[in-house]
């Protein structure tokens, strides 16, 4: 069998990924419902899709959905220290997916296998955090000829999207399927939530209860990450720039304030926000000996971390496993977990496949929307349609057993008149 194009770490360990997808896929009977679906229909044929994605078993479940609709399939990874190698491999060997990475690569190598997946010249993008679209339109804008639109998963790539098509810059339909209500719901609040919390276990293996948990950013993600940390018994604080989300915090009962205050308090930090520097040299210079720094947004720029290196004497890479513990002349240790990366992926295996069951069946019900649509697009940035939302929640609950109500034809008649 010829293989398709790749660069991985070791084909070898295609068997313990093919062992790693199959446990991913136990928990994913909605985007197994799809892929049985794209098989007898063969939605996408004649397809190429280029995808920037988390290399892990999840992923791969819906990169199969898509190979079994017709696709071609071109893989790079959305973040270095996220990528399953054995995950990877499985891709390549049994799968058909073309996979250019591998955990630990430097920043060379990922722009290089950007470039190297656009190179397929698709006619679709798929998008985790808006990397694969800025380095086509920003380095290799001969590369967008043909492609005909793309998604977008993730919080921290649709604000990218967003400001890119404020300025006339976005040449593209970009569907921002990180927007739908299940999504948000589902993905960023309860599977960042609970990911955050193991990565942080699994990296420290710090007792939570009666600590103090600061988390920044109160979106989906942080409602997420500070229910569950306020769930293992921390006590929260959050801080916001948003009025109306640090409302939001205060009447759920958490405490509301700034970084510069929250710096004195804390013993650990966790940034949820997609923006940079929201820990900076100031708050650095005031944290408590011990205190323990994570990222749960896109980027791994969250954290001041060139403020971070300067202000330390001595750095101890690895006193744990995903952790490097800093100390600065006062003799103060910070602890630094995933390099500022994400830590739900770095230190933890990120979502329950049970999460990405349904965020990856709206991905993969909106590409074919798209390739069915696209015609009908223009550049910019564009919302799932509504019935799509709908479906994949009505896949969920027909996997857990749930029944709800429907209307009744006076019901539907009464909603949609104004007549008394």
């Amino acid at each position: 069998m010829t293989l398709p194009s790749h660069e991985v770490a070791d084909l070898g360990l295609s068997g313990a990924g093919v062992r790693r997808v199959a446990w991913a896929e136990r928990s994913m009977p909605a985007l197994r419902s799809v892929r049985e679906r794209f098989a007898a229909e063969r939605p996408l044929a004649g397809l190429r899709l280029a995808a920037c994605l988390h290399v892990t078993a999840e992923t791969a479940n819906l990169l199969r959905v898509l190979r079994a609709g017709g696709a071609e399939v071109w893989l790079a990874a959305s973040n270095p220290l996220s990528t399953q190698d054995d995950t990877a491999a499985a891709l390549v060997a049994e799968y058909g997916v073309a996979v250019h990475a591998w955990a630990g690569m430097d920043t060379a190598a990922y722009d290089r296998n950007l470039v190297t997946v656009l190179e397929s010249r698709p006619h679709l993008l798929l998008d985790d955090g808006c990397d694969l679209v800025n380095t086509a339109h920003s380095h290799r804008p001969d590369l967008l000829e043909g492609v005909l639109g793309g998604c977008e998963q993730t919080t921290t790539g649709v604000i990218r999207l967003r400001r890119m098509s404020a300025e006339g810059e976005l040449r593209l339909p970009m569907v921002a399927v990180n927007d739908t209500r299940t999504k948000r719901m589902f993905d960023n609040r309860y599977g960042t939530g609970q990911s955050t919390v193991d990565g942080v276990l699994r990296a420290t293996n710090t007792l939570l209860a009666g600590r103090t948990v600061v988390v920044a950013g109160y979106g989906y993600c942080g409602r997420g990450l500070a229910e569950r940390f306020r769930g293992m018994g921390a006590n929260v604080f959050v801080t916001e720039v948003d009025p109306v989300k640090a409302l939001d915090a205060v009447m759920q009962g958490y405490t509301v304030t700034t970084m510069d205050v929250a710096a004195h308090l804390g013993d650990v930090f966790v940034t949820a926000t997609g923006n940079r520097d929201v820990v900076r040299r100031e708050h650095l210079e005031s944290m408590r000996d011990g205190a323990i720094l994570a990222n749960s947004g896109h980027f791994d720029l969250e954290i001041d971390l060139n403020a971070l290196d300067s202000l330390a004497v001595s750095v101890d890479r690895g006193v744990r496993e995903q952790a490097d513990e800093y100390v600065f002349a006062d003799g103060r240790r910070i602890l630094l977990l995933s390099e500022g990366r994400l830590v739900n992926l770095g230190a933890a295996e990120g979502h329950p496949a049970a999460v990405m069951d349904l965020s990856f069946a709206v991905q993969a019900l909106t590409t074919e929307w798209l390739a069915r649509t696209h015609t009908d697009l223009s550049p910019g940035v564009v919302e799932v349609p509504e019935e799509i939302d709908h479906e994949v929640a009505r896949l969920e609950l027909a996997a857990l057993g749930v029944g709800i109500d429907t209307l009744t034809p006076e019901q539907e008649s009464y909603l949609n008149s104004w007549r008394p």
